[in-house]
Formats: structure tokens, C-alpha cells, sequence
């Protein structure tokens, strides 16, 4: 048996609206960790992974592996009838071939219960290699959103470059372009770094100690 409780409704529906666009139907894999989806786009281009640990619940038992095959489109229907404070209560059986949520308002006055079918999707687990990256960039995900979405006004298309002055985003209509430059932040400078930038202050200690060892030997 599946029993998930969310402290709030807003968590489930941010993720679905995060990844509704790109798959339609998926499997919430469910396990005593927690509970994980895993789906690639119809056009194989994007793969789409996400986990909810367990500790991330108000409460979480799962007491054996199970797949939760839904219709993300169906989901978030449901999930626009809970308000975004509201407690909501996620609950299968084993081999059940429903999914309950539950919404329960703060003040308890409230609670209301919907069902939805469960479908049997084949899908196998993909394991993601371990990549070294050319940059690596954090960056808050509604400012990413912003600046994609006004630049989608320009072209189908954006370019993102990364360098030591910071990160651009580019975007080449036929009647118009444009481009948007987020410089490194102080904090961020710790955090997020480039290839190109660690083999630039490689070649520049190597020239450092070159010209060192030469007037070492002049000197000699």
C-alpha cells in the first residue's frame, strides 16, 4: 500500500506543470525511498527525471515497489481542484487500479476526495552516465523560465553561451534578434565554473612557471 502525504498541494502541481508539456503519460515508480519519474518526450529529445524522497513528505509508507502509470493531463485536471495550501494525501493499493487524492484544508473544514484510473504503461529505467560538463551554471528556474519566454517571442530557438563574463542567452528571429547577459554573481563565482576557464588558468600557471625557470636561469 501507497499512503504519501504533501504538506502542500503547490509542490505536486508545480512539478506536473514542469514536465506536462513534454510527456503526456508516465510512471510514478513508488519504493520506501520515495518516489520517482523517469520518461523520455514522444520525440526522444528530452528526458525528464525526477524524485521525491520520502523525507519530503508530511508522511510516506510504501510497503513494496510499485508503478503508478497516469495520464499527466488527467493528473493536473485533479490537482486544479486543490487549492495550493490545501494537504494533500496520495493513496493506491497494492495492484490497485486507482489513485486516491485527498485534499484537506489547513483549518480542516474542508475535505475532498477524487479518484482517478491508473493506466499499465511499459517503460524501462534509464540510467543517466556520469558527465564532465564543459560549464556548469546555477541559476534560479523562474529566471530561466522569464528569459526563455521572452526570447521564444523573437525565434524558435535560443542559444545559450557561457564564458568568464558570465552567461548569454541568444535568440535570432527573421525580424528581429536579441540577447540577454547574466553576469557571475560574487556568491556564484564558488559555485559554478567552466572548463574553458579552469584550462585558461592552467596555461596561464604554466607560462607563470616557464618565465619563472628562465629568469632562474639567466640569473644562473
Amino acid at each position: 500500500m501507497l499512503e504519501a502525504r504533501l504538506s502542500e498541494a503547490a509542490t505536486l502541481k508545480r512539478l506536473l506543470d514542469a514536465v506536462k508539456e513534454l510527456v503526456s503519460d508516465a510512471n510514478f515508480e513508488c519504493n520506501e525511498e520515495g518516489i520517482n519519474l523517469q520518461a523520455m518526450d514522444n520525440s526522444h529529445v528530452a528526458l525528464v527525471s525526477v524524485k521525491l524522497e520520502a523525507s519530503g513528505f508530511k508522511r510516506y509508507r510504501c510497503d513494496r515497489p510499485m508503478p503508478l502509470g497516469v495520464n499527466l493531463g488527467s493528473l493536473t485536471k485533479v490537482l486544479k481542484c486543490a487549492k495550493d495550501d490545501d494537504v494533500c494525501i496520495l493513496k493506491a493499493a497494492d495492484d490497485a487500479d486507482i489513485l486516491s487524492l485527498t485534499y484537506e484544508a489547513k483549518n480542516s473544514d474542508r475535505i475532498a476526495e477524487y479518484e482517478m484510473k491508473l493506466m499499465d504503461i511499459d517503460s524501462d529505467t534509464l540510467g543517466i552516465p556520469d558527465t564532465e560538463y564543459d560549464a556548469s551554471v546555477t541559476m534560479p528556474s523562474s529566471e530561466f523560465s522569464r528569459i526563455v519566454r521572452d526570447l521564444s517571442q523573437l525565434g524558435e530557438s535560443v542559444r545559450i553561451e557561457v564564458s568568464k563574463e558570465g552567461i548569454r542567452f541568444v535568440s535570432d528571429g527573421e525580424a528581429a534578434n536579441g540577447n540577454i547577459l547574466l553576469k557571475q554573481t560574487e556568491s556564484g563565482k564558488k559555485g559554478s565554473s567552466s572548463k574553458q576557464e579552469d584550462d585558461e588558468d592552467e596555461e596561464e600557471e604554466e607560462e607563470a612557471k616557464a618565465t619563472d625557470e628562465e629568469m632562474r636561469t639567466r640569473r644562473g
